[in-house]
Parts: structure tokens; sequence; C-alpha cells
């Protein structure tokens, strides 16, 4: 067999049994590979066990556009689209140190003296001071307060120990929120593997081709396997995700597609990483979605730096518990990469609405045509059937020429008179035709009248119209209250000045 996609015999350190299991950590249990096969998924010689909870990569796991590893040493619980978020909630401490958070300032590592050292260090530069030996030490408590509270900034509390690093995962830093991300629901089998360039769509779309060629050289250029393209989206920051799969072909002419683990766990070679690199590659990650056991687990335990009181009450507040899972917002940046995000999926739904729009306008324009051509048809029909008829009334007159009148033609006759006499009855149904062929000619005529003068008032528009009108009748009553004011102080004068001129007059008098 030219290359291998399982553990090798023979393999060093954990065995076969121990393979990637079928989930969304990526190289999460690979084994040591020590066999000379041509070409081989396994993970890279002394890859350690990667997962959750620390590893010797620090890899996280893979949830598809919504989560992701973060580049660097920090893996993250990424939400979104896949630029992969480093909040440091899973596997940001070395193997040295791996802990399980029970949240608050004094929580109970399980084997972490150094990070019960790092809380108390914390707990004594918020607190207790004691670098000054003055009452300067609660000014400084309360300035290491607020540098906790903004998570940024230096903590000192005492000459003979080093200072507090406050960062954004300390549990006091206020620029926190929890979210929901979708969880994927594709299989290992699916071996859907996502990568995000750091290109622009249009020249992904551009370059498809000739990724696919590369994309198959980094797989070795086996001529048994075929890379396909599964989906490309766009990312803000002009980035690009691109989904790819993998299809091996047997020699007895059977294929399957190459697990997502597997290929993730050769993605992440180191030899491999430099050449995705190369190509413009910033991230990779699996898209399969994560067992109960795992979800489990991370719901059970809280990111660093966040609440487990606010941790259960964003897991009750759940809207969909089946699709969704909560994920940490730390800072604005996240809060902002987010919002890009959001922005982003907004576009694509606005430009699908308009597509469908436009679908949904071409076929009531089809509908329309259709329509109208159904009613010619049945017009051409009913033609075809009346000539039809003529031609065979034609054709049994000539057949029974010559012959007497039998006497069931005598029985149609007569009956054939009997329903013509009701038709031409004055008060039957010819008369009642007439009159209504009257009655519709007369309505088609005023409707045609009135079509031409009927206008229409949109609802909103008519309230903007009636309010107008009140706010001017409003200002016509202010204006009348105010001329009848004035005609009565016109009225006053003209009474004051006739006083005066008549008791002028008394005077001269």
């Amino acid at each position: 067999m030219a290359f291998n996609f399982g553990a090798p015999s023979g393999t060093s350190g954990t065995s076969a049994a121990t393979a990637a299991p079928a989930g969304g950590f990526g190289g999460f249990g690979t084994t040591t590979t020590s066999t000379g096969s041509a070409f081989s998924f396994s993970a890279p010689t002394n890859t350690g066990s990667t997962g959750l909870l620390g590893g010797t990569q620090n890899k996280g796991f893979g949830f598809g556009t919504g989560f992701g590893t973060a580049t660097g040493t920090g893996t993250g619980l990424g939400t979104g689209l896949g630029t992969g978020l480093g909040f440091g909630g899973f596997n940001t401490q070395p193997q040295q140190q791996q802990q399980t958070t029970l949240g608050g300032l004094f929580s109970q590592p399980a084997q972490a003296p150094a990070q019960s050292n790092q809380l108390i260090n914390t707990a004594s530069a918020l607190s207790a001071p004691t670098l000054l030996g003055d009452e300067r030490d609660a000014i400084l408590a309360k300035w290491n307060q607020l540098q906790a509270f903004w998570g940024t900034g230096k903590g000192y509390f005492n000459n003979n120990i080093p200072p507090v690093e406050f960062t954004q995962e300390n549990p006091f830093c206020r620029f926190k929120a929890v979210g929901y991300s979708c969880m994927p629901n594709n299989k290992d089998e699916d071996g859907l593997v996502v990568l995000v360039f750091n290109k622009k769509e249009a020249d992904i779309r551009s370059q498809q081709q000739q990724l696919v060629e590369s994309l198959h050289k980094v797989l070795g250029g086996n001529q048994t396997l075929t890379v396909n393209v599964e989906g490309i989206k766009t990312l803000p920051d002009d980035q690009t995700e691109v989904v790819i799969y993998v299809v091996e072909r047997s020699p007895n002419g059977t294929s399957r597609r190459v697990p997502a683990t597997t290929l993730y766990a050769h993605f992440e070679q180191a030899n491999i990483k430099t050449q995705l690199q190369q190509l413009g590659v910033t991230l990779s990650m699996t898209r399969t979605e994560l067992s109960p056991a795992q979800i489990k687990q991370l719901l059970q335990n809280p990111p660093a730096g966040v609440d487990p009181i606010i941790w259960e009450q964003a897991k009750v507040d759940n809207p969909d518990s089946e699709k969704l899972i909560p994920v940490p917002m730390v800072g604005f940046k996240e809060l902002l990469r987010r919002l890009k995000v959001q922005d982003q999926m907004t576009k694509q739904h606005q430009t699908r609405l308009d597509i469908i729009s436009e679908d949904i306008s071409e076929l009531q324009k089809n509908q329309t045509t259709t329509m109208a051509k159904i009613a010619q048809y049945k017009r051409k029909l009913m033609d075809l059937s009346h000539r039809t008829l003529q031609v065979l009334i034609r054709q049994e007159i000539q057949r029974k020429s010559g012959y007497a009148i039998q006497a069931d033609e005598e029985q149609l006759r007569v009956q054939l008179d009997t329903i013509q006499g009701e038709l031409n009855a004055p008060t039957q149904f010819k008369g009642r035709l007439n009159e209504l062929m009257s009655q519709i000619r007369m309505q088609n005529h005023f409707g045609a009248v009135k079509s031409e003068e009927r206008y229409y008032i949109d609802a909103d528009l008519l309230r903007e119209i009636k309010q107008h009108l009140k706010q001017q009748q409003e200002g016509l009553s202010h204006l009348i209250s105010i001329i009848k004011d004035d005609l009565e102080d016109i009225k006053l004068v003209e009474h004051g000045l006739s006083e005066t001129i008549h008791s002028r007059g008394a005077v001269f008098s």
C-alpha cells in the first residue's frame, strides 16, 4: 500500500487503539509513526496527545466556522466564522499546570501550585498590598482593582514579589459577555476541513483550480487522492474560508473520503503547515460535530476568567441547546470581530434574499405567461372541438343520407326542439342571458370610467396628512383667538378715545 490512513503496525508509544476518535479535536490521541510508507496521514513523530485540557502542541478543537484553534500558543473556542478566539478558556496553561478552575478569586485548583500562588498574589494586590506600608497602600489597592476591572496593567503589592499581570482573562475584568455559536453537524467521515486564507474571495475563486493543484501537491501528489472544494465563503478583514475534502480511490475501484481528523492531523505537521502558510493559509480546523461527552465537558468547565454563575446563567438562557453552545466574548476586539461577522452574514443573507426576490419575480412572469398560454390553448381546444363536431355532423349526415329517420333520432329531435323552445322563451334562459350580458356591458363601461378616476392613498401617508391638517387647524384656532383678543383691545382703545373726546367737548362748551 502506497500510503496509510491509520496507525501503522509497529508504532512506538501509544497503540493503534488510541487513534484519533471521531469528533472535533484535531490530532487527539494520535500515535507516533515509525514506518517508511510513501505517504501517510498519521501524526508526526513525538506529537504526544493533544486534547481539550492540554497538550504539547496546544491545538484546539474545530467547530467548523464557529470554533477553531487560534494561531500561537493560546487556543480558542472561536465564535463566528472561523478566525479562532484565543480567550484562554481551555488549554491555556502549560502541560505541567493543567487545572480545573472552580470559579471565583479563591478557586481551588486541581494540581496547580503556581496557579494557586497567582490567585493569592492577585488577592493580595487587590485587597491588601504591603508595598509602601502606609495609607498609600489603600490607594494602590484601588488602583489595582481599577486595572483588574479594565483587564490590563501590573499590580504591585510587595517589594519582594514580582507584580501581578492583569489580563482580560482575570476573573475581575468587566469587559466580558457570553454569546452563542452554532455547532457543526458534520460527521468525521464527511472529511470536511476548513482552511482560512488571507486572500479575498474573488482571488480564491479566480485561482480555484491552481489552489486545488497546490493542495494536491501538499498531499504528496498521489494520483489516488483527489482534492475537492465543498464551499467558499467570505470572512471579514479580506479573508476567505474554503471547505475541502479529499477522496481516496482504492485499486479495486471503490472510493471513500479521508476522515476529517486524519486530514487535519496531516495538515498540522510542521513541514506541511509551512507549505500551507506559503499558500496563504492562516488557520485550519476540522468541521465535525462534538460528541455528547465533549459537549458536557465544555459546559461543565467555565472558561478562564468567566464567573461560574454567569456561565450557568448562559447555559440556562441558551435558546437552542441542541444547536447552539455558549462561548465567552472577552474584550472589545472580540466584540468587534463578532460585529464584523454579523455584518458579513447580514450582507450574505441580504444578497441571498435579493436573489430569491429576483427568482420570485421571474417565476411570477413565467406564471403569467403560462396562464396566458393556457387560456390561449383552451380557446384553441374549444375551437378545434367545434370544428371536429361540425366534421362529425357532416359525416353523419352523409352517412345517413337516403335513410328514413329512425325512432331514436326522432326522440333526439324532439328533445332538441324542447330545449330550443325553452331557450327562446322570453322569461327563460335566453332572456336572462341577454339581461346578464347587458349588465356586464354596463359594468364594464362604468368600471372603465371609474378606473380612470380611482386613486389610492397609503395608510402611513393618510396618517401624515391627517396629522398635518390637525396641526393646521390648531394653528388657525390659535390665530383666531389672537385676532379676537386684538379686536377687544381695539374696541377698548376706541372706547377710551371716544370718552376723551366727549370730556374735551364738555370743557370747551
